[in-house]
Formats: structure tokens, C-alpha cells, sequence
């Protein structure tokens, strides 16, 4: 036992004297990984699936790391993704024109294990969760009248409706991977710069959603708009609803249709990261 408790204590004098904390601050782009179908397009000629992740974007990274010793270490992160433009749907046809995109605007946290290879080259991964944000979707829909539509709204034929409306889409705690791959740089003593190959391995299973802004208007072949506001957020037309939730099963007598099943969408991606960190003076000397 006395050996026992000397060895224990010759190895936290060991991890004390190479113990060091440092802070890095990072940004960088990521392409979709894992892609998987968001949506269609389609025209007059053909339909074409659209694929992608919504981890795709620009990522912005703070991160604490803390080295037991040369090699080892742990590291936290928070971060935020200003995820691009997925198409989810795109229509050009003669009497209907739709642009909807979805686009992640998300935090995420990391916890990960640190090794470095040498004094330059270093390796983390671990676990990856989406703390807070959402999946918003932005669509416009321009549908034109028939002559029967026409009439019966009161507009001339050409008249069309103009739909604008925004949703965001809330998914339930997920749990991912991360790994990195990077190059460090020391300028000074405290300072060092670095770049890094990132991957992140995760998807989002959907749990409701909630439209935040809604408007139709009636608007005249030449652009005029005759009725303004014809639908909004407080009036929504038929199809629509201002909060829809998604579940795993939903019996064939269910009258709710603001029920929807439920569905993964990606969030995988594979980036490049720059950034500097700062070390802080070991906590403990030789």
C-alpha cells in the first residue's frame, strides 16, 4: 500500500509539473459530409433531387484545453455555426415559381481527448452536441390564378398569389463525433497560431416547428399588389399551421394534421479551421 500511494503521488507531481491551460479562439469553413436528399428541384423538363448537409458554413469556435502532461489533455468547446443555403425546394414551372432554403444557425459544445504527436502536430476527438439554435427554412411561393381562380378572388387572369414565410425547425438532443487533425504554430512563449482539419459526424432527429413570420398578398400580372396581407401569421390559410410537432408514430385515425412523423436531417460536415491560442505560464515549475 505505502508503494502503492508513492507511485500515485510520483505521478501527480509528474502530471502538476507539465500541467498547462490554454485558450484558443478559431473560424473556418466546412463542406457537407454524409449528404443526404433535402429536397428537388424541378422544372418544365425534369426533377432533380437536391443533396446536402446543414453543417455546411461558417463555424466561429472558442476552446479550453488542459494538458495533463506533453502529450495528454482535454479539451471544451463551444461553437457556432452560420450554416448556407440548402436548397429544399425549387420550382419553375408556368403557373408556379418556389425558392425554399433551410439554413443552420446553431451552438454546439465539444468535449474531447488531446494527443500531441510532437511539439507541432496534434490530434483530438470525442463528443460533439448541439446546444441551442435551430434549422430555418425561408420560402417564397408565387402561384399563379387560373381563369376560375381569377374570377372568383375578383383580379384579372395573371393575377397571381405571393407567399412569403419564415420557419424554424427544433430538433431533440443529439450526440455526435468530432476529430481534428492540426498544425501549431508558436510565435512567442504564450502565443501560437494554428490550422486544422476538422470532421463532425452528426445528424438531428426534428421535434417541432414554429413559423415566425407569415404574409400573402394578391398581386396584379404587372406587379401591383391589389389585396395586401390577404393571409398573415394571425390568419393562416388552410395547410398551415403556426406550430407543428413531429413524432415517431401516428395512427391512421389521427385528425391532428399539425402532426407530423418525425425525420433526421445532417449535420456532418468536413472543414478547415485557422486560429491562435494563448498559453497560460505552467501551473506548477520542474
Amino acid at each position: 500500500m505505502k508503494h502503492i500511494s508513492i507511485v500515485f503521488m510520483a505521478l501527480l507531481i509528474g502530471t502538476m509539473s507539465y500541467a498547462q491551460l490554454q485558450v484558443s479562439v478559431s473560424s473556418g469553413y466546412a463542406i457537407g459530409s454524409a449528404t443526404m436528399k433535402l429536397g428537388e428541384t424541378i422544372n418544365i423538363s425534369e426533377s432533380e433531387s437536391s443533396y446536402g448537409s446543414y453543417g455546411e458554413g461558417v463555424n466561429f469556435q472558442i476552446r479550453g484545453t488542459y494538458f495533463f502532461n506533453k502529450s495528454f489533455g482535454v479539451d471544451v468547446g463551444l461553437g457556432y455555426l452560420q450554416g448556407t443555403d440548402q436548397t429544399v425546394s425549387k420550382v419553375s414551372l408556368p403557373s408556379n415559381e418556389v425558392e425554399a432554403v433551410g439554413r443552420a444557425r446553431a451552438f454546439g459544445g465539444s468535449a474531447s481527448v488531446v494527443y500531441r504527436f510532437t511539439n507541432n502536430i496534434y490530434g483530438r476527438f470525442g463528443a460533439l452536441i448541439k446546444v441551442a439554435g435551430k434549422t430555418e427554412a425561408v420560402v417564397s411561393n408565387k402561384s399563379v390564378f387560373s381563369e376560375e381562380e381569377a374570377n372568383a378572388v375578383g383580379v384579372p387572369f395573371g393575377s397571381y398569389s405571393q407567399t412569403n414565410y419564415v420557419e424554424d425547425f427544433h430538433g431533440q438532443f443529439p450526440l455526435g463525433f468530432v476529430g481534428a487533425l492540426g498544425y501549431k504554430y508558436q510565435l512567442t512563449t504564450n502565443l501560437s497560431v494554428f490550422a486544422e482539419a476538422e470532421y463532425y459526424g452528426i445528424s438531428l432527429k426534428r421535434k417541432d416547428s414554429e413559423i415566425q413570420e407569415f404574409n400573402t398578398d394578391i398581386v396584379l400580372a404587372d406587379g401591383t399588389v391589389a389585396v395586401s396581407s390577404l393571409y398573415s401569421l394571425d390568419n393562416l390559410p388552410d395547410g398551415y399551421y403556426k406550430e407543428t410537432t413531429y413524432v415517431d408514430n401516428l395512427s391512421h385515425t389521427n385528425t391532428d394534421t399539425s402532426k407530423k412523423l418525425a425525420e433526421k436531417v445532417p449535420y456532418s460536415s468536413f472543414g478547415i479551421n485557422f486560429g491562435i491560442t494563448y498559453h497560460f505560464n505552467k501551473l506548477a515549475k520542474k
